[in-house]
């Protein structure tokens, strides 16, 4: 029991304070969670914008520690209940600390990348770059018929489509319409893909937080001290006593 202790202790430690409960893209970003960061006062310039900076980052940090110090977190991405309660975890760190859900982040991303995109094409092709560095698979194949949707309609105007250009965007988004009957695709269907994409993203984190806790183990089991020892199964772990 007092190896289980000291072991845990060290390794879990070093797994949930470090990296995959707290990732750097749900807890840090400054612009991610100050949502109105874009629209900081002129007045705040210099060290005394990087000080309301961080200690928004700091209020949003505690915050979230806090909601970790109460929630059981089961590090088993098999089962499906797990996954869930991580996925309804991080929603509650989400909104208490008013941080971006994946979603809300993907859309920021596009407004801030594209504000200045002039022409249709070059802003689905920024989609198309943005979608590939968050690692989003475009299973349905939609880029490829939105391509073709563009050119179809540039072929009907004969010039490049630009974005301010009402009755072309009109037309585009008419050929949207028509790709997203054809996929199945709702508008009031977006919660449930919200929800969807919370639960791949919630079962990768904890993957991930299960190999990092498994290698944690490993090393400390190499150790002189803990040789003779059974290593504690991953899912023993909690949270709660390493906060």
């Amino acid at each position: 029991m007092a190896f289980a202790t000291r072991f845990l202790s060290r390794s879990a430690r070093q797994v949930y304070t470090g990296q995959s409960v707290l990732r750097s893209e749900y807890v840090v970003p400054s612009r991610s969670f100050a949502k109105g960061a874009g629209s900081a006062p002129s007045a705040l310039k210099g060290d005394e914008m990087l000080k309301g900076i961080f200690l928004e980052v700091k209020k949003k940090f505690e915050t979230a520690i806090g909601v970790l110090r109460k929630e059981k977190i089961t590090i088993d991405p098999d089962d499906p209940a797990a996954v869930a309660e991580y996925a309804r975890v991080m929603k509650t760190v989400r909104e208490k600390a008013d941080l971006f859900s994946e979603s809300q982040r993907i859309k920021y991303t596009i407004e801030t990348r594209t504000q200045d995109i002039p022409d249709a094409r070059s802003y689905l092709l920024a989609l198309k770059d943005i979608r590939v560095k968050r690692g989003i698979v475009d299973e349905l194949g939609a880029e490829a018929m939105m391509m073709d949707a563009l050119d179809k309609v540039e072929k009907e105007l004969k010039k490049p489509l630009l974005r301010n250009d009402k009755k072309g965007m009109a037309l585009l988004k008419a050929e949207f319409d028509k790709i997203n009957q054809k996929l199945g695709i709702r508008r009031e269907d977006l919660p449930k893909y919200e929800e969807q994409l919370e639960l791949k993203i919630a079962k990768a984190q904890l993957e991930e937080l299960k190999k990092e806790a498994l290698e944690a183990m490993d090393t400390q089991k190499k150790r002189e001290e803990f040789k003779d020892e059974e290593m504690p199964d991953v899912k023993s772990l909690d949270i709660r006593n390493f906060i």
